[in-house]
């Protein structure tokens, strides 16, 4: 085995030109997949962050509240209750919040959008300074009532700064509409399409806007030590819950402003739990990073035809040029099986040190971009979920992609290597290049 290895180095070393080119190749597409996979990992990374943080839970508590048959709002009431009976249910809890849930008018001197609005008690909130970048203000100033956080696009749209003011409009569950003037405390940093329609006020002041009693809230946000917990306490709560004298919705994994139609059409009254995921809440984003998986599962397809042919070619070439040299070693004793090896060893050789050469490349590309905080598109902000690339490599990713392309290499390898270990020895030695 070890003089195959050496007559197939020594083989790659003869043919550097045609060895760099094709090697370059192989690694170029290693490192495409690598970077790929990496914007990918990225946005899935950045997806969880930003959604267990502006809009969910790892498993929430929610649900409807339904003063006539026609006419629901995303209200839990007695929240403070139900809480205690969440912690006694869930070991697995790490800690809990709870937010107002509002869809609202918000209007400036010079503008109006609509607007999701979430009542947050900013001290309970342990994971939301993490996430939530400040560029003007602080988030200290939400302990205050009658406050409102922005986000840089919002705050440009409605051309205000920390200080203004700015009215929220709203219907209230009876009906009526009911008006909140707001000052802007603090203005953060944009974080993708989630941050386009999110707005946060103390729980207070998203009460007194929908004249809501104080022991209401909108859902009850349960964060868990392991995520790999997720599943089984949304399991657990649907059994013990309505054992604990709630009732319960039927099972519908969507963000819940996507049920009211549903609800609406239904014909109870009072209170209902709805009970999701962090994944549910975000279901409607989530076409990102499908649509991104497909683009990267196309591109790798074309991109390993593009080598395959590239290696095929090249060893049908080296097969030709070193026809009598194959017709010579079958003529000494090697056999047809030691023939095959050597070719696919050096396949084998060149593949595996381009991927891994490819591979080590983007990954270091990946880090570089990350640590320079490279700041993407605006365009393209809305699909990372971020302002900044964040190229997330994984180990695993890795691998994938350097097992793949080798695998890929040396499967393609077998047809020419195969021929030429069929070569007949008077044949091939008689052949004139």
């Amino acid at each position: 085995m070890l003089q195959i290895l050496l007559i197939a180095y020594r083989n790659l070393l003869a043919h550097r030109r045609r060895t760099a080119l094709l090697g370059g190749a192989i690694a170029g597409v290693t490192a495409v997949l690598v970077i790929l996979m990496g914007v990918t990992n990225g946005m899935k990374s950045t997806m969880l962050e930003s959604a267990t943080t502006l809009m969910s839970g790892h498993v929430n508590v929610g649900g409807f509240f339904k003063v006539t048959a026609g006419q629901a709002a995303p209200v839990v009431t007695q929240y403070q209750k139900l809480i205690q009976e969440l912690r006694k249910e869930i070991p697995e809890l790490d800690y809990v919040s709870q937010r107002g849930r509002g869809w609202a008018k918000l209007v400036s001197d010079t503008g109006s959008m609509q607007v999701g609005v979430g009542g947050i008690d900013i001290e309970a909130e342990q994971g939301f300074r993490k996430v939530v970048q400040v560029r003007k203000g602080s988030l200290d100033g939400l302990n205050e009532p009658g406050t409102i956080l922005l986000f840089e696009e919002q705050a440009k749209k409605l051309e205000v700064g920390v200080g203004d003011m700015l009215t929220l409009s709203a219907p209230t569950m009876r009906g009526t509409s009911n008006t909140l003037d707001v000052r802007v405390v603090a203005i953060a940093a944009n974080i993708g399409m989630m941050s386009s329609w999110n707005t946060f006020v103390p729980s207070k002041s998203l009460r007194d806007l929908y004249q809501l009693k104080d022991d209401t809230t909108g859902a009850i946000y349960l964060y868990l030590k392991d995520m790999k917990d997720i599943r089984t306490v949304q399991e657990r709560l649907r059994k013990k819950l309505p054992e604990a004298g709630y009732t319960l919705m039927d099972n519908d994994p969507r963000a819940f402003w996507m049920k009211f139609d549903v609800v609406n059409r239904e014909g109870w009254t009072g209170q209902k739990l709805d009970i999701t995921n962090w994944e549910d809440e975000i279901s409607f984003v989530n076409w990102v990073v499908q649509a991104l998986s497909f683009i990267t599962g196309w591109l790798t397809f074309v991109l390993l035809v593009v080598i395959a042919a590239g290696i095929m070619n090249t060893l049908w070439i080296a097969i030709r040029e070193r026809t009598r040299e194959i017709g010579t070693l079958r003529a000494i004793g090697m056999q047809r099986a030691r023939v095959l090896v050597m070719f696919l060893t050096e396949a084998l050789m060149l593949s595996f040190t381009a991927t891994v050469t490819g591979a080590v490349a983007a990954s270091a590309l990946c880090l570089f971009i990350n640590s320079r905080q490279v700041k993407a598109p605006e365009v393209v902000q809305v699909m990372l979920l971020t302002e900044h690339w964040f190229l997330k490599v994984e180990s695993g990713s890795v691998i994938f992609a350097v097992v793949l392309i080798t695998v890929a290499s040396m499967l393609v390898s077998l047809i020419p290597s195969f021929l030429a270990a069929r070569m007949k020895p008077v044949t091939a030695m008689h052949h004139i290049g």
